[in-house]
């Protein structure tokens, strides 16, 4: 009967204690590192960050190139009424030097899409918006073709106005990568020779 008594007292003890609200904390974590990361999450707040004099704004650094991304373009836009960038752009040159038949339709196909309804599907600037003055566009486009100014500007200019937007024409840098922006001008360029060696034959 002691021995009973004993037993149950026990096992009574082992049920209050166990089920009891006490809040436990181990003694040791093995690998904390692994248990609490010490990491700065990508989206994570970086306000503490601001008193230890780090900066930090989840951007990557000015100039850095992101996996796949082909062709930099160091030049930034210019600010409000500077032109030095633009001027500088007429150095740069265009990283491509030919288009196989494969890329050259991509061209065109791009130049329709995103040119054409501007500049026309001919390149003398008479697209559906502006359809000889009787469509909704308030001003003519350029004529790549027979202007005296895009006829002739640089590659590298071209590839400013188109990133960064000119005039009237806003940027297409959301709309076409690098790449597809060089192609672009490339096929404008080929399509400019074109009209110059047939006017020169006639």
């Amino acid at each position: 009967m002691k021995k009973l008594s004993i037993i149950a007292i026990l096992a009574a003890s082992t049920i209050i204690v166990s089920c009891s609200n006490i809040k436990r904390h181990p003694n040791n974590v093995y690998m904390p590192d692994m248990a609490y990361s010490r990491a700065y999450e990508t989206y994570a707040s970086h306000s503490n960050l601001k008193d230890s004099g780090i900066f930090y704004n989840n951007m990557p650094v000015s100039g850095t190139i992101a996996r796949g991304e082909e062709m930099p373009f160091t030049l930034t836009k210019d600010a409000t009424g500077d032109t030095t960038n633009y001027v500088a752009s007429k150095a740069v040159k265009n990283p491509i030097d030919s288009l196989n038949k494969k890329d050259l339709a991509e061209a065109e196909r791009l130049y329709l899409i995103y040119c054409g309804i501007c500049h026309g599907k001919n390149l003398d600037g008479n697209g559906p918006l502006w359809k000889d003055g009787s469509g909704p566009f308030p001003a003519a486009p350029k004529n790549f073709i027979a202007d005296p100014i895009v006829s002739v500007m640089p590659d590298g200019q071209m590839f400013y106005s188109v990133t960064y937007g000119k005039n009237m024409m806003g940027s297409y840098a959301s709309q076409l990568n690098r790449k597809q922006r060089w192609m672009v001008i490339k096929y404008i360029k080929e399509k400019q020779a074109e009209a110059k060696s047939a006017t020169a034959a006639k």
